[in-house]
C-alpha cells in the first residue's frame, strides 16, 4: 500500500493548537451522566479515513511533539477538574506506538473505573517507555508512571457475518478468504467464559505497544 504525503504543515500546526485549546475543559456534566469521557486526536488527516488505497503516515517530528504536548496539557487540565470532584476517578493517557494517531486521554468515574482498569492485555514482558525518543517532552513524560500493554486488533468468530450482509456472494467469499489468512498469522485466541450472542471466541493480533500513563 502506498503512503499518502501529508502536506500543509503550517495548517496542521494551527489545527493542533485549536484541538488542544478546545479540549482543555472537561465536560463534567457529560462525565457524570455517562461515567466516562475521552479525547481522540482530532487533527486532519489523522482523524480521517483514507478514501484512496494509500495509507496516511503517522505524525512525526515536530507535529508529533506538538500533538503529544497537547495530550499532556489536556491531561493536566482534566486532572485539576477531576480532583475537585472529591471522588475516585480514572485518568490516563493512552500512548500508542507506532500507531501514535490512536492515542487518547481517557477518564472515568464510578463503576466505569473497574472496566477501564481491565480493558487491555498486559504483556508478561516488562518494558520501559523510552522518553528520550520524545525530544523536549522527556521531562514531562517522566512525571508519569507508564505501564506497558499490547496494542492489538481484535476480531471474533462472527467477524465475517452472513452472506446477506454483503452486496454479492463474491464479496462474502473474499471476506472469508481474508479472514482465514488473518487467522494463519500469529495471534492470541481467547474463548469467552460466557458467549456474547453468537460470539464465543476472540482473536487478538499485536500491532505495536500501548503505554498507559498516570501522574506519579
Amino acid at each position: 500500500m502506498k503512503s499518502q504525503k501529508v502536506r500543509g504543515h503550517k495548517r496542521r500546526h494551527k489545527q493542533v493548537e485549536q484541538w488542544r485549546r478546545k479540549n482543555l475543559e472537561l465536560d463534567l456534566d457529560y462525565l457524570k451522566r455517562n461515567g466516562s469521557d475521552h479525547i481522540d486526536i482530532i487533527v486532519h488527516p489523522w482523524c480521517d479515513n483514507s478514501i484512496t488505497k494509500s495509507s496516511i503516515p503517522e505524525p512525526n517530528r515536530k507535529i508529533k511533539q506538538e500533538i503529544l504536548n497537547g495530550l499532556l496539557d489536556i491531561y493536566d487540565s482534566w486532572k485539576i477538574q477531576l480532583d475537585q470532584l472529591g471522588q475516585p476517578y480514572y485518568l490516563k493517557i493512552w500512548l500508542y506506538e507506532p500507531r501514535f494517531s490512536k492515542s487518547q486521554v481517557v477518564c472515568a468515574i464510578g463503576d466505569n473505573i473497574k472496566d477501564y482498569e481491565n480493558i487491555f492485555y498486559k504483556s508478561v514482558k516488562e518494558k520501559a517507555l523510552k522518553t528520550r525518543n520524545y525530544g523536549n517532552l522527556k521531562d514531562r513524560l517522566e512525571q508519569f508512571n507508564w505501564e506497558y500493554y499490547l496494542d492489538e486488533d481484535r476480531y471474533d468468530n462472527c467477524e465475517i457475518g452472513e452472506p446477506e450482509h454483503y452486496v454479492s456472494q463474491q464479496d462474502f467469499e473474499e471476506a472469508k478468504v481474508w479472514f482465514e489468512k488473518q487467522l494463519k498469522k500469529p495471534h492470541r485466541s481467547e474463548k469467552l467464559k460466557e458467549p456474547i450472542g453468537n460470539i464465543t471466541e476472540v482473536y487478538s493480533f499485536k500491532r505495536g505497544s500501548l503505554w498507559l500513563g498516570m501522574k506519579k
